[in-house]
């Protein structure tokens, strides 16, 4: 049984969508405290989440980029905001669908089928631009082809690609590698990073790890030669 989560803080229309849902044969949890949402919906380890986008104490936006910067769940927003503008801003963020308030049931359900379809055998691929990474296999796949990834570079790239635009310690990385970051010689750390941007670059992948003075390491989008 798929099960869809339902982010929304409007308790009659919770209780509505989350009937319709279960009708249909869905199992269904609800976030009703929305502190630390993304996390709750982590949790909880849906096939889909079903958001709404005014939200007390976080927007609906915010958790939608939080959700697909980190995972492959996907994201069917259903909001009484009917501005082509939140529209757009939702799919460039992520979203796989849009549907807006009022709606009908068969609508919600006829679109929830088909966005739980063209996820199927990607609950472990990681999605970037382009770039998809199996998480159970290491290969990534880009318009060049796919590539199987060794080990340490594939607990590397993971480990970037869920924290995009986020410094990645030394520590961080060691214990990603190593379980530990005690008595890790850092050039073995070294070592492991060249590599793997040795492999992006052939890849052609559209990103490059950074460092970060003091701090550690950053996967950032590498510029488009044609930007000014």
């Amino acid at each position: 049984m798929k099960k869809i989560v339902v982010v929304e803080d409007e308790e009659f229309m919770r209780d509505e969508i989350t009937h319709i849902f279960k009708q249909a044969g869905y199992d269904v949890a609800e976030i009703t405290s929305f502190q630390n949402t993304v996390q709750q919906i982590f949790d909880i380890k849906p096939d889909m989440v079903v958001l709404d986008l005014n939200l007390p104490n976080i927007s609906g936006f915010q958790i939608c980029r939080d959700i697909k910067q980190k995972s492959s769940i996907p994201v069917l927003v259903l909001t009484s905001r009917d501005h082509i503008k939140d529209e757009l801003h939702a799919l460039n963020l992520g979203a796989d669908e849009y549907i807006t308030k009022p709606f009908r049931k068969e609508r919600l359900i006829a679109r929830t089928v088909n966005v739980l379809k063209r996820y199927e055998g990607r609950v472990n691929m990681l999605e970037c631009d382009g770039l998809l990474l199996d998480r159970t296999t290491y290969t990534v796949f880009t318009d060049k082809g796919s590539f199987v990834l060794s080990g340490n570079q594939g607990k590397l790239m993971e480990k970037f690609l869920t924290n995009r635009n986020k410094i990645l310690t030394k520590d961080e990385l060691c214990h990603t590698l190593w379980q530990t970051s005690e008595f890790i010689d850092e050039n073995a750390l070294q070592v492991n990073l060249t590599r793997l941007k040795k492999t992006m670059s052939k890849l052609n992948i559209k990103y490059k790890i950074v460092p970060v003075r003091g701090e550690g390491y950053k996967l950032v989008p590498e510029e488009r030669k044609d930007e000014i």
